[in-house]
């Protein structure tokens, strides 16, 4: 005789996604459940190489010299060393190799294949980049998954792909760009910040601390972030003794062992990268050499100009979210590099994508009463209501970050990366035979993007030892006429000369009474930055 199955069972097979809820119930079919998961987390990463690989093709102007001179210089000097330049920093062992060398074997895959044109030396190194923001994005939508559920992180990764300072600088060849998808990817598996399965928190907390040593390794101010992190998963957890001895210092030691062994290789003298890191720019304070800033000046302009139009919405979000761990994260960081006097916009970069996720939240609160992550059920007039805010909230931040993501990465400061791209061109078809910039040091790309073996010159700003000395660099911009004639009587005579029109004025008559005369003009700038309007770059090419 056959049994009948009991009703109870049949009643709870047969649930499904309550729609009502933003929670998803479990069905009877969990494999099918946890196979549709891998190709929506499969859409989600191709989504965002896609767009990463959009942003990398738009991406067409000059914002920090660091992008160029501190990983693709240096990159292309390791791969082609017959020609290239080291800056200052590089001879006094302060940078690590770490970071370029994933460029310096870009360039060699492309030598390799003979296919190391002008137009790939050019695009290949933001694509690459591209293809590690992409991972950065992916692992924020996992984070913001793991601690609101879809919903919110369908949301943050909006935030994160809208945001006008993502989409201008996530892409570029930076130390802090990687340093910040290590940064989400690490944040993810620590056990403390992140909602991990108890059976794998030990795993993932050794993922997690390789992920944050590597981002040290690559820059040692990363130690800011993981020190915090660190000291919450210590008080945190139940073992502590196994995570100071067993993992924390086997892998941290395993990764700075790593990178001092390869800083030897490349140096040629055992070189403590790390110490020399910290003790030229924060206990010697030699960061201030190129400028400071205010103690406020992230709260009040550096930070707030990245978030934007997003800082009501992350306000809002810290606030309802109660992720006081997170929040508290963002305000240590933003303090600690408020304490130092050189301030710039990257270096609070890996930050950033945690205040897109409180916005995230915020914008995916405004569907519901509560909160996104609460399992009260939406109100009847919520469909009416709720929706035409959301709607608001987004058209708003889409008006307000696109043409200023656009702006910034097509037009803005875009005149030296031209000048640059048409020199290019120019050498590989012989028409180059020198090239002098007249203009503050390091203001254009240099062999990474010309490729070709012609002597180049630009104006020093190495930090002099002697204070209050003036480098190079600042005697041209103080009497650009005199400086001219003065460096002209020892001077190779090149047959390109680069300049801003802001100097050109003063020095049309020098450079047409030694045989120049102007050969393009590129359009830079609306506005002024540091110095004076820089609205055009203007080459110069020899007559006779």
């Amino acid at each position: 005789m056959v049994q009948k199955r009991p009703k109870t069972l049949v009643t709870t097979s047969k649930l499904v996604r309550n729609e009502d809820s933003p929670e998803l119930l479990r069905s009877e079919k969990p494999k099918s459940k946890r196979y549709d998961l891998f190709f929506s987390m499969n859409k989600v990463l191709l989504f965002c190489l896609a767009f990463r690989f959009a942003n990398a093709f738009l991406l067409q102007t000059y914002f920090n010299p660091d992008e160029h001179w501190q990983a693709l210089e240096v990159a292309h000097y390791i791969t082609f060393g017959r020609y290239g330049h080291l800056t200052w920093e590089w001879k006094r062992g302060i940078r690590s190799y770490l970071h370029p060398l994933l460029f310096a074997f870009l360039y060699k895959v492309l030598a390799l294949l003979g296919v190391d044109t002008p137009l790939l030396m050019i695009k290949a190194p933001r694509l690459l980049q591209s293809i590690f923001s992409a991972v950065g994005d992916f692992y924020l939508y996992r984070l913001s998954r793991a601690l609101f559920g879809e919903y919110v992180a369908k949301w943050a990764l909006f935030s994160q792909l809208t945001n006008w300072f993502m989409f201008f600088c996530f892409n570029r060849t930076l130390s802090n760009s990687l340093e910040t998808v290590l940064t989400l990817a690490s944040l993810y598996y620590w056990p403390c910040i992140s909602v991990v399965p108890t059976r794998i928190s030990k795993v993932s907390r050794k993922l997690a601390l390789f992920m944050a040593a590597l981002s040290c390794g690559i820059r040692p101010t990363s130690a800011i972030t993981w020190l915090y992190v660190g000291l919450l998963e210590l008080f945190s957890a139940n073992d502590r003794l196994r995570f100071i001895f067993l993992e924390a210092a086997p892998i941290g030691s395993l990764v700075l062992g790593i990178t001092f062994l390869l800083d030897r290789v490349m140096y040629g003298s055992w070189t403590l990268v790390p110490l020399n890191f910290l003790r030229f720019n924060v206990f010697s304070s030699g960061g201030d050499f190129y400028g400071t800033h205010k103690w406020h000046w992230y709260f009040t302009q550096g930070f707030s100009a990245m978030l934007f139009s997003f800082i009501p919405f992350s306000i809002s979000g810290i606030v309802a979210s109660r992720k006081w761990k997170l929040s508290g994260l963002l305000v240590w960081v933003l303090g600690i590099h408020s304490l130092l006097g050189h301030k710039e916009f990257r270096f609070v970069l890996p930050i950033l994508p945690i205040a897109l996720m409180f916005s995230g939240y915020s914008l995916a609160a405004l569907r519901y009463q509560t909160s996104p992550n609460s399992k009260r059920e939406k109100s009847r007039n919520l469909h009416t209501k709720r929706p035409m805010k959301m709607s608001l909230a987004t058209i708003f931040l889409l008006a307000t970050n696109i043409p200023m993501g656009l702006y910034m990465s097509l037009v803005h400061q875009r005149g030296t990366e031209d000048v640059m791209n048409h020199l290019a061109r120019e050498a590989a078809n012989g028409k180059v035979k020198r090239i002098l910039f007249l203009m503050p040091c390091h203001s254009t790309p240099y062999y990474s993007t010309l490729h070709q073996n012609l002597p180049m010159q630009f104006l020093d700003c190495t930090p002099s030892v002697e204070k209050g000395s003036l480098v190079e660099s600042e005697r041209f911009l103080m009497n650009p006429l005199d400086f001219s004639i003065e460096f002209a009587k020892n001077w190779t005579v090149p047959s390109h000369i680069v300049l801003f029109d802001s100097e050109e004025r003063l020095l049309k008559d020098f450079l047409i009474s030694h045989s120049f005369k102007e050969d393009k003009r590129f359009f830079h700038a609306h506005f002024k930055v540091d110095r004076d309007l820089q609205s055009s770059v203007v080459l110069y090419v020899i007559t006779v």
